[in-house]
């Protein structure tokens, strides 16, 4: 007999953190691990494409695993003792500058600002680009109130800035045309 994955404790909008404490399924706690789950979900899918090459998977892979370990931080109690979690460091915040510089110093100087498109791989590092900002504004909003690792801000800003060079990178890549916002031109 396998076990059940609902347990309709959450019925009545709560949930519990890790640490055993309930809170509102509208929590920022919640709001903000769902943001970062939210991103993961949608890296996972951009990962999946086929167009996309292995050493480029493997950043998105350990992109996943670190924001799994963020997202497991913001679904602890901010006072929980009961066991050590992963933690974003200084070292991956570095990890993503190499990355992010190596792809923009192969790319040209952007000279205007471009619109999401062209191909489905750089569209959805466009879509994870702006769910990662999302999940950031939720980890700050979180943070005026309650206690967030400064680290974990760090990571997520840079990591908005990784998906947009990622987002030309691939581009380039795929020999898709940028295309740059021009207003009033129609």
């Amino acid at each position: 007999m396998s076990t059940k994955i609902y347990t309709k404790t959450g019925d009545k909008g709560q949930t519990s953190l890790l640490g055993g404490k309930k809170v509102p399924k509208s929590h920022l706690r919640i709001e903000s691990y769902g943001n970062v789950d939210e991103l993961n979900s949608f890296l996972g899918l951009l990962k999946d494409q086929h167009d996309v090459e292995a050493r480029i998977k493997n950043q998105f892979y350990w992109i996943q695993e670190h924001l799994f370990s963020i997202g497991s931080v913001l679904a602890t109690e901010s006072d929980f003792s009961g066991f050590e979690l992963p933690k974003v460091t200084e070292v991956e915040i570095k990890q993503l500058e190499v990355w992010i510089d190596k792809a923009s110093d192969e790319l040209p100087e952007l000279k205007n600002f471009i619109l999401p498109g062209g191909h489905e791989v750089v569209s959805l590092c466009h879509v994870c680009r702006t769910v990662c900002r999302r999940a950031e504004r939720s980890i700050i909003a979180l943070a005026e109130v309650d206690q967030v690792e400064g680290d974990i801000i760090r990571f997520m800003n840079r990591l908005s800035d990784y998906f947009f060079v990622m987002a030309r990178k691939m581009a380039q890549i795929l020999d898709v045309p940028e295309t740059p916002w021009s207003p009033g031109n129609d």
